[in-house]
């Protein structure tokens, strides 16, 4: 037992130092051991480096297979494998606690290469046949087999022989790298006193590598309040603050931010009646977003009391800027302000919180004096 195991090892020190590679490059073909299906020689060395388009994998699989058996295959073997990972090793004629056969087995490759290696060594006690194995190009299903979100599409993946491309739903743009769909969104303007905006799709997962821009605009003498929903939910980082995505909110001349992570930001008095909200995405992650409702405060005007024998609308405990008041007189009476007369007549809250005009007073019309005073014209007339 220790002659033969000496005898092995001064065996290994004089192998053949080269190797014998053959290129294939055909889409299919045929790998077969020397002088198949007869005794294969000793000490060969041989390696078939099949390579096909990209886009391509390669199926390989063993009609025969027939090679002397050892133990964890030390002496006659047959490797598969892909650049520098291997695949399998097969040795002897069928499966055993140290030995595998590939039988029925269909090894495909990772990627668009694949080499067979096989080694016969200086002895062989018996006769054995070799191997007979087909391989074959078999086209990539980019949008099955692509789970690194580095490459997989984000919205529909079209696969076609030996390649794939990506589309976006409607409303979106696809990105440069081709795979990414983004959003358009730097020319909304919001001008109602009160609103909502929220991240494209929210609830859904925001689009990746946009930069979107939300102004409000209101006039001067409004402040804007911005309140954030309790779902928030922005990529963030546990070291760094907001590297990869956030909102920053400019408002006059304050800043807020930038925020990001699953903590809202609530309630921001912001001060200004202009605010602009940036929300950056990077290519990376699948958060859900935000939303925010806003509103709005005028500056407040002093109450008014109505006139003597008028009437004002609306009667509220409070006015603010843009706020109007309708003023009305008692039948009989028309408002007066100097020399001109009035049915009813409007006033206005300004930014400055004041009121645009004083309230002017309700005076009996002329034509109710005059009709007044005929009587007594009337009876001087007779007692004269």
């Amino acid at each position: 037992m220790e002659l033969t195991r000496v005898i092995v090892i001064l065996a290994q020190c004089v192998w053949p130092l080269w190797t014998q590679v053959i290129h294939l490059t055909d889409m299919y073909g045929t790998i077969k051991s020397p002088n198949f299906p007869e005794s294969y020689p000793k000490e060969i060395e041989l390696q078939w480096n099949i390579t096909v388009p990209e886009g391509y994998q390669i199926r390989l699989y063993f009609m025969h297979f027939d090679i002397e058996p050892s133990y964890l295959c030390e002496y006659d073997y047959l490797k598969v494998y892909s650049d520098t990972e291997e695949l399998a090793v097969f040795c002897g004629k069928e499966n055993t606690d140290t030995e595998q056969v590939p039988a029925n087995d269909i090894i495909v490759s990772p990627r668009n290469v694949l080499s067979v290696a096989f080694r016969s060594d200086f002895s062989n006690e018996e006769r054995y046949s070799g191997f007979e194995a087909h391989f074959s190009a078999v086209d990539v299903d980019e949008c099955r087999d692509r789970n690194d979100e580095d490459l997989a599409c984000d919205h529909f993946c079209h696969n076609y022989i030996s390649g794939f491309y990506c589309s976006c739903r409607y409303g979106f743009l696809l990105h440069s790298d081709n795979r990414t769909c983004k959003v358009e969104c730097s020319e909304s303007v919001y001008t109602e006193r009160s609103g909502e905006i929220t991240s494209a799709d929210f609830p859904k997962p925001y689009p990746k590598s946009s930069d979107c821009m939300y102004r409000i605009e209101l006039e001067e003498g409004f402040q804007i309040t911005l309140e954030f929903d309790d779902t928030f939910d922005i990529e963030d980082h546990p070291e760094v603050t907001c590297p990869y995505d956030f909102i920053k909110i400019n408002a006059g001349d304050k800043e807020f931010g930038p925020f990001c992570g699953e903590q809202s930001p609530g309630k921001i008095q912001t001060g200004s009646n202009t605010v602009s909200i940036l929300f950056h995405s990077d290519n990376s992650g699948d958060n859900l977003g935000w939303k925010l409702t806003y509103t709005s405060t005028g500056s407040e005007c002093s109450p008014l009391a109505a006139p003597l024998n008028g009437h004002l609308e609306p009667l509220q405990s409070n006015y603010v800027f843009k706020d109007h008041i309708m003023l009305t007189c008692d039948p009989g009476y028309s408002l007066r302000q100097g020399d001109k007369e009035f049915e009813h007549y409007q006033i206005e809250c300004q930014r400055d919180g004041k009121w645009s005009s004083d309230v002017p007073l309700c005076k009996k019309k002329e034509s109710q004096r005059r009709h007044r005073s005929l009587p007594s014209i009337l009876t001087n007339q007779i007692l004269s």
